[in-house]
């Protein structure tokens, strides 16, 4: 397969400032080659690309700017993660799981659990260390899906397709 796509929720922008910050703070640096972000679908066909475009412009435009919720710290075991809560985030990808059901990878398919990464790749004391300093003080944070971002995926840092906007 030649490159593949990666589709990400588009967030506002104070919650991506404080989700990255915290991710420039604490994940490898030589590691850290994308800003923070939520991700729907980690692997979509490249040659496919026309096809998932068109399927994003019909979904975007039918869909208004939606909240969700950052509760909870999550250990990932290498790592740590905030917690995403959102029904319609759970639904949007419930859509796209069903249309392009024959395109996604056994990741994919598994139960949809979204979160922001900001600590991966390290081992699991330096992970529970980071998880226990950290959801001691974790306030619950809230912000904005406004839209949905299409990356080209090249084995190391992303390349933004494009971008699709909510409905306001």
């Amino acid at each position: 397969m030649g490159t593949s796509l990666i589709l990400t929720l588009k967030l506002d922008q104070s919650t991506f400032e404080r989700a990255n910050r915290l991710r420039r703070q604490y994940f490898p640096p030589e590691r850290n080659v994308v800003p923070a972000h939520i991700i729907l679908f980690h692997q979509l066909p490249g040659d496919r690309e026309s096809a998932i475009a068109h399927s994003l412009e019909t979904l975007c435009a039918q869909t208004k700017h939606f909240p969700f919720s950052l509760p909870s710290l999550r250990l990932l075991g290498n790592g740590v993660a905030i917690s995403v809560s959102s029904p319609e985030l759970m639904q949007l990808h419930k859509t796209l799981a069903t249309t392009w059901d024959a395109w996604l990878i056994p990741q994919d398919r598994q139960g949809y659990r979204p979160h922001i990464t900001i600590q991966n790749k390290v081992n699991p004391e330096t992970a529970r260390q980071l998880y226990a300093e950290l959801d001691a003080q974790w306030q619950p944070m809230a912000g904005w899906g406004e839209g949905l971002s299409l990356w080209y995926y090249h084995r190391g840092p992303w390349e933004l397709a494009r971008e699709f906007c909510f409905a306001q």
